[in-house]
């Protein structure tokens, strides 16, 4: 069967209904450095072992995140993961299953994805959590839509210090979708009760925010419910609800969260594994998919999927959501983990986390011109520069650090932003590191 390619008015149509002019745009955030301006200049035709060497030799012109000191974050962090959750996910069993779409036949699935769904209700303090959903921006998205449905309304407020890409995603679907959006400027917006309305779905926040800050929102979640909202609390860094007061003890009404920073390695960007959970009252609106426990005819314990709320399930007009997959791997791989750190584990490490900031900040702080612009945070936080904070990531880079990720990144146009440099630790982080990181900063900066 032949491919045939898009026509040309067929790419104008697709551009057109994305909102932009060119394919070229859909690119506009690699930097230009960074792009060809034609093909490779490699030879039509070479042996495995010439391919090994060449390719090799392009890969190692990389920075990996474990060769020099690493403080980069924005919402993917790295940590320490077990090898064991490695063997064990690559495992026949394990790496071939998808959907359990067949219970009987997929009784080891849909175990660990119930012990999955025991896991993030505990950790966010809900009192339900689903088998997973894309990644934490999806899984934002949804929260949104499901509190649209829950209250009948389509106006959802977003926080000033929600993460600038799960945002964009938000925006997407309120596009096609049909919902209303109100968002705060980034980085100290205002108060975001002051957005409530009678028209109000749901407020949403993020803990800590984007810009590392950690925040009570008990007094946030009883404006939403007096107005008739709902709260929704964003965590980008699950390894934080091993020391922050978790959502569902705020009030929060509904949690989307990433869960990445268990079992899951950075991977240059993917897979992830979106978390989702809320009170049992809303359960019959909840996306993707829930797995419950049962027994067979003989009395034997088992699992089925108690709730399955997409279009091909069931009758379009009653589906939540088209969510297809789980990202069955990478929630596996974020059981296991947990499951070997255990609760003190977990508590262990994230105090390391925030041990590991605070010798960091204090040590920032000590370089002349390095401001510290939080009030509360758990491992990662921001600070102004006396100078563009790309200018300076970049003059780290070439130094052998990878000196954390510039606001500008995200907010290209805010000229505010430009000198506000995000900087994370974990528990891989180490004295040395700080001290490069830190005599970095004071060669680089006037």
């Amino acid at each position: 069967m032949r491919y045939l390619p898009l026509t040309p008015s067929d790419r104008a149509e697709m551009l057109a209904a994305i909102g932009v002019e060119s394919v070229d745009r859909l690119f506009e955030d690699v930097p230009g450095a960074a792009r060809l301006s034609g093909l490779l200049d490699l030879p039509r035709a070479m042996g495995e072992i010439e391919v090994d060497r060449l390719v090799s030799g392009m890969a190692a012109r990389n920075v990996a995140a474990g060769s020099v000191p690493f403080f980069i974050g924005g919402g993917v962090y790295r940590h320490h993961i077990p090898a064991a959750v490695d063997h064990l996910i690559q495992r026949g069993e394990f790496l071939t299953s998808y959907t359990p779409y067949q219970p009987e036949i997929s009784q080891g699935t849909l175990q660990y994805l119930f012990e999955f769904q025991t896991q993030v209700a505990l950790l966010t303090g809900m009192e339900v959590a689903n088998a997973s959903l894309y990644d934490g921006a999806t899984a934002c998205a949804e929260a949104v839509m499901m509190a649209n449905r829950v209250t009948g309304r389509r106006k959802a407020v977003l926080s000033g210090g929600l993460h600038p890409h799960y945002r964009e995603v938000c925006e997407t679907y309120a596009r096609f979708v049909g919902f209303e959006l109100a968002a705060e400027t980034p980085f100290g917006g205002g108060d975001p009760a002051r957005l409530v309305g009678s028209e109000t779905s749901c407020v949403v926040v993020q803990n800590p925010d984007f810009f590392g800050e950690v925040r009570d929102y008990s007094g946030l979640a009883q404006t939403c419910h007096e107005a008739g909202a709902l709260l929704v609390v964003v965590v980008t860094e699950i390894v934080s609800l091993g020391a922050v007061r978790p959502p569902g003890e705020m009030g929060a009404d509904i949690v989307a969260a990433e869960g990445q920073s268990l079992g899951n390695a950075l991977n240059f960007g993917g897979p992830h594994v979106g978390l989702f959970a809320t009170r049992d009252k809303l359960v019959r609106q909840m996306p993707g998919r829930l797995v419950g426990q049962t027994v067979d005819v003989a009395g034997r314990r088992g699992w089925v999927l108690t709730l399955s709320t997409r279009e091909q399930h069931i009758r379009r007009e009653k589906a939540t959501s088209n969510i297809c997959t789980n990202s069955g791997l990478c929630a596996l791989a974020f059981t296991i983990h947990l499951a070997l750190l255990g609760e003190a584990g977990l508590t262990r490490c994230a105090r390391l986390n925030h041990g590991a900031a605070i010798a960091l900040a204090e040590r920032l702080e000590h370089v002349p011109g390095v401001r510290l612009l939080n009030h509360a945070f758990f491992n990662e936080f921001a600070v102004r520069l006396p100078r563009p904070a790309a200018e300076v990531v970049e003059m780290l880079a070439g130094k052998g650090v990878l000196g954390g990720v510039p606001v500008s990144r995200f907010y290209p146009n805010d000229d505010a932003l430009a000198d506000v440099l995000l900087v994370a630790a974990t528990e891989m982080t180490t004295l040395d590191d700080i001290g490069r990181l830190e005599a970095g900063l004071r060669e680089v900066l006037p």
